[in-house]
């Protein structure tokens, strides 16, 4: 899992013997910048994961309702063809301003 470090964090007292994973993030953002970072360490599609997941619990609620292995694959397959029919008809059109 990569959580991004905060945006005041420093690195540990052992950062430069034996750097932690914390650590080699902080200096990667001091390096290259935080948007090479989110690139190269693959928080991007994390979080671009955590919002199809929050979608799909809004839309289609928090738990699957059958029971079987087979029922559930089912309930899966249709809920994503919902959602993905959802998107078609109404993804709105975004223009970036800044």
């Amino acid at each position: 899992m990569v959580a991004p470090p905060r945006a005041d964090a420093v690195p540990g007292a052992t950062a430069d013997t034996a750097p932690t994973q914390r650590d080699r993030h902080i200096q990667t953002i001091a390096e290259a910048g935080r948007m090479a970072w989110q690139c190269g360490s693959g928080y991007n599609t994390r979080a671009r994961v955590e919002g199809q997941i929050g979608r799909w619990k809004q839309v289609i609620g928090p738990a699957l309702r059958f029971h079987t292995d087979a029922a559930q694959a089912i309930e899966v397959t249709i809920a994503s063809e919902v959602l993905n029919r959802m998107l078609d008809l109404g993804r709105p059109e975004s223009v970036r301003v800044a």
